[in-house]
């Protein structure tokens, strides 16, 4: 929530009539709070960088090249492609081979795109742009497109991307990165198989370089062929899980609410529905005096939705990492079987990559010795704060 000046909600009725608005410390606070996008202004010259300002990168590992001015960079194939620029002597992973290639770039803007990735000519770039313009934009990502319900596609809504967030990561099938971002954080971590376009991201974001999801500009992502071939692909999505929450604690838990939330869907789930609907609308009414300034009825309406949609978290936890606990649980409780089941339904299509997804988790998780990818994060409810942005 923002608290404005009188000044600040001149510029607020601004960005709401879409308007073009300065930059100021607001428009920075919201911008990086994921409360606003930008967009091109129609009154505004173009974008201060154009295509041949951008080298692509692509990774490869068999196959036959792209015949176009892109960098590919054989991944220890065998036999080796033809006519690919740099070659790595042994399989090392997407990683080092985008690594690889920073020496032969020479551009101020790179864009990292997969084998698997079909581009629409060179139009995709133009949307993407733009946001360099700023120059604290140090990475925009493309919507992937792909097979219904992909985790690689992440909606048509724009946003910031940031861990935790709505958007809280983008694939590294296309990514266009500021070169001067992409050296300050050292590229890609080597030693991650999988992940580690997520743990480049939220380096970046820790960094302080702004990373934004432009949904105008799409790419196509080729899909896996069949239902076996998508499940290993999610376990091995699942596997980086671990080593992610090592080097970023917090960033990757299952789900993210209040203890009043949780102790609502905690009482439902033991069996008391009157106890748990009593919590809900008490919590809710708690809620009201921390948030002076707020109409009630907005504030009750904002807690108990806070309430209702928490279920999506918990299922999808349920499915993607719990649901060996929730399996165990199953042999002796009939209510953790139908836990299990109401989970399932909510989203029934993806429950079987979800499975996938989490047997990678826990492959992950005894590997490195750790539980951290299916802690929850519980926070209280918001404070008072009244200073003014």
């Amino acid at each position: 929530m923002f608290r404005t000046s009188a000044r600040g909600e001149a510029v607020l009725a601004a960005i709401e009539a879409r308007e073009e608005v300065l930059k100021s410390d607001l428009v920075g606070r919201l911008l990086d709070a994921g409360a606003i996008h930008p967009s091109p202004s129609p009154s505004a010259s173009a974008s201060a960088f154009t295509i041949s300002d951008v080298t692509v990168v692509t990774p490869q590992l068999g196959g036959t090249i792209h015949d176009d001015a892109r960098i590919t960079v054989d991944d220890g194939s065998e036999p080796p492609l033809a006519n690919a620029r740099i070659r790595l002597p042994v399989n090392s992973g997407p990683a080092a081979a985008r690594n690889a290639a920073r020496p032969s770039i020479d551009t101020p803007l790179v864009a990292f795109v997969d084998a698997d990735v079909s581009l629409d000519e060179t139009r995709w770039l133009a949307p993407l742009l733009h946001h360099f313009d700023d120059p604290r934009v140090g990475l925009v990502a493309p919507r992937v497109c792909g097979e219904k319900g992909s985790p690689l596609d992440l909606g048509v809504e724009p946003a910031r991307i940031r861990a935790g967030t709505r958007v809280s990561y983008v694939p590294g099938a296309a990514l266009v990165v500021r070169l001067a971002a992409f050296d300050s954080i050292g590229g890609f971590d080597d030693g991650l198989r999988f992940g580690e376009d997520v743990d480049f991201v939220w380096r970046m974001d820790e960094a302080g370089w702004r990373c934004r999801y432009e949904p105008s500009s799409a790419v196509w992502h080729e899909p896996r062929p069949s239902l076996g071939s998508r499940m290993r692909q999610h376990a091995g999505y699942g596997t980086s899980a671990a080593p992610l929450a090592l080097r970023h604690p917090g960033a990757l838990t299952p789900t993210r609410m209040n203890a009043w939330t949780t102790a609502v869907w905690a009482v439902l789930a033991l069996g008391h529905p009157a106890i748990a609907v009593t919590t809900a609308v008490g919590s809710s009414i708690a809620l009201i005096p921390k948030l002076p300034g707020v109409p009630p009825t907005a504030s009750l309406t904002l807690a108990l939705r806070g309430h209702l949609f928490a279920a999506n978290q918990l299922a999808a936890a349920v499915r993607r990492v719990w649901w060996p606990i929730v399996v165990a649980g199953s042999l002796v409780s009939r209510r953790m079987r139908w836990i299990g089941l109401a989970a399932a339904l909510v989203k029934i299509r993806s429950t079987p990559t979800d499975v996938a997804y989490g047997w990678g988790v826990w492959k992950g998780m005894r590997r490195h010795r750790t539980w951290a990818p299916i802690i929850p994060a519980l926070s209280s409810w918001p404070g008072r704060s009244s200073a003014p942005g």
